[in-house]
């Protein structure tokens, strides 16, 4: 038979159930596929995401640490001011 045939030829009920058989089973593994897909995207933007957000609290922790030592610094000038002050008996400026 040739190609003309095979094309001529009635299909039979059993012909289109096994042809919906066929094509739920493409459909089936095109949707496992596309959710895999999907699942792979997910996880690649949390990642991302993730490694953002580590880069921002290290940050936030840096000026933390350098925001405390300024104010340390600061009350140890405040401190010794004060000292200062006292010894010349001068009032405090109110700073």
């Amino acid at each position: 038979m040739d190609m003309d045939d095979e094309r001529a030829k009635a299909a039979t009920k059993g012909d289109l159930i096994e042809l919906e058989a066929k094509f739920d089973g493409k459909l089936s593994q095109l949707k496992d596929d596309l959710v895999e897909a999907i699942r792979d995207g997910q996880t690649e933007v949390l990642r991302a995401f993730y490694g953002f957000s580590q880069t921002v609290l290290d940050r936030f922790k840096e000026q933390d640490q350098t925001e405390a030592g300024l104010k340390r610094r600061m009350a140890t000038i405040e401190s010794r001011i004060f000292e200062i002050e006292k010894r010349l008996n001068m009032p405090p400026s109110g700073i």
